[in-house]
């Protein structure tokens, strides 16, 4: 039962029940993305070894690539020192994590543009996100 798992009991669950989690591409380090779990999406990781989160916005669980394809395979799961934040050691199974179509979500770069300091885009899309996403019509 997810509720008394005492591995899970271990980690400080912010007032929503969620934890911050980050996805580190395993061997190159790249850190991928940024998101959210509840108990019930880090018990499904364990349980099948690919990525699930909490989505707030939809307030649903969300498995990475259900809709692009581009899973999140973990290798590794690991919990932080203050036990409050989730690193993720995943494979990027199709090369994407940001769903603008980038390798990274972390693309933009704080740098001077024309003497101003600015948002620089430093990765390239690597494909259309049309390409990747089903359309709903809703």
């Amino acid at each position: 039962m997810i509720a008394k798992a005492k591995w899970l009991n271990r980690i400080q669950w912010d007032e929503n029940g969620l934890v911050p989690v980050i996805a580190q591409e395993v061997g190159s380090n790249d850190v991928l993305m940024f998101a959210w779990m509840n108990r019930e999406a880090l018990a499904r990781t364990v349980d099948i070894g690919q990525a699930v989160y909490w989505s707030r916005s939809r307030k649903k669980l969300w498995h990475k690539g259900e809709e692009s394809g581009h899973f999140q395979k973990v290798h590794e799961i690991r919990l932080d020192c203050d036990e409050d934040v989730v690193l993720l050691k995943v494979e990027q199974v199709g090369g994407l994590a940001c769903h603008t179509g980038r390798h990274s979500c972390f693309f933009s770069k704080f740098e001077p543009k024309d003497g101003q300091p600015d948002w620089v885009e430093i990765d390239p899309v690597l494909k259309d996100p049309d390409h990747i996403y089903k359309k709903h019509d809703d």
